[in-house]
């Protein structure tokens, strides 16, 4: 496995990111995540025209074929951008659960960006606690229970409920999705309440395997965050002056940001491998390392831009934000670390040690 990137994986960076730079920049990002944070004319472009929505949609089902590698690239320049899209809700996670089923018709719909859909499982559940936050129940055809924390639910078309090992298709029409308060502005969660609600049994569902393959390409995601505040951060401190000198020529900045650089190329590793192999030991990893690095590259970009880095109208907190959620979504750095443990059999310490 190669961790370069491909010609193919280049030109759908370039799209991607030639489009975000035209309608979704960042400073019009913050503008608009108070009030709509979602850009649904953008996220229609991209389903529609750039054909992202359809990239882990085999051609039998109308999709792009596509490896988790072109879908790793398209997150990291949503990353870059905090594009406020459901790509990784929808075009990941919910369609990764959907494609074990072979639901041919849905598969369609959403590989020509007509519907969107979430999958009912608390963003803060991981691949060790799959079921965390969720209390859904069967009755015949219908499905009754509340799950917390879904995100991308309230512009779903279609609600992917997992409940007992199998997938079922909820209308979204028939639940109660109530946004709450949440630390990322440009990725909402709600709380999904459902009583009695129609419901499709759609196949079989390994939750725990989904969301292994959604924590893998969330590191991509970090990625993406990382290297925009590093970059940003560069070109600040090249142009802020300080007596009479560019903030970034004194040494201890530079030690900081070399630091920093180094940190930001691991996670690339990280999140390479991740894309191509979405094995246990190698997601661990990627969320192990790319977690705090994306926490960190904010931190690093907030301090070093000095006081107009705390302010509102920049939209650093907006990367922060997205980074911090991010460190508590599909399992922790610390969750992760545990499991990487486990697997690599290596011991912890001793009760009593420190």
């Amino acid at each position: 496995m190669t961790l370069l990137y491909s010609e193919v994986e280049e030109e759908l960076r370039a799209a991607v990111r030639g489009l975000l730079a035209d309608r979704c920049p960042p400073a019009a990002v913050l503008k608009r995540v108070e009030s709509d944070p979602y850009d649904l004319d953008l996220w229609k472009t991209l389903a529609g025209e750039i054909g992202v929505a359809g990239l882990l949609i085999p051609e039998q089902y109308g999709g792009a074929g596509a490896s988790a590698r072109e879908a790793a690239v398209v997150l990291e320049e949503l990353g870059r951008g905090v594009a406020p899209v459901p790509f990784f809700t929808s075009a990941v996670l919910a369609t990764h659960a959907l494609l074990a089923t072979g639901s041919a018709e849905l598969l369609g719909e959403l590989a020509e960006g007509r519907t969107t859909a979430a999958l009912v499982v608390s963003f803060a559940a991981s691949p060790y606690q799959p079921w965390r936050g969720s209390s859904v129940t069967v009755d015949g055809g219908t499905l009754s229970g509340t799950v917390s924390a879904v995100a991308g639910a309230e512009v779903a078309d279609v609600l992917l409920v997992p409940v007992g090992g199998e997938l079922y298709a909820v209308e979204a029409a028939d639940a109660a999705v109530e946004v709450v308060p949440s630390l990322d502005l440009t990725r909402p969660v709600a709380t999904v309440r459902i009583v009695e609600a129609p419901a499709r049994l759609l196949g079989p569902c390994d939750l725990a395997e989904v969301l292994r393959f959604g924590a893998g390409l969330l590191a991509s995601e970090q990625l993406g965050v990382a290297e925009w505040c590093l970059d940003t951060t560069l070109a600040y401190v090249k142009e802020r002056h300080q007596f009479a000198r560019p903030v970034g020529s004194f040494q201890a900045i530079k030690h900081r940001l070399a630091d920093l650089w180094l940190d930001v190329v691991r996670a690339r590793a990280a999140a390479r491998a991740a894309a191509g192999d979405d094995s246990a030991v190698t997601v661990a990893v990627a969320q192990a390392w790319n977690a705090g690095v994306a926490v960190h590259a904010a931190e690093e970009a907030l301090q070093l831009h000095g006081g107009i880095g705390m302010t509102w109208e920049h939209p650093l907190h907006l990367y922060l934000k997205r980074a911090k959620a991010c460190e508590m979504a599909l399992g922790t750095p610390g969750d992760h670390r545990e499991a990487l443990a486990s697997l690599a059999d290596v011991p912890g310490p001793e009760r009593g040690q420190q």
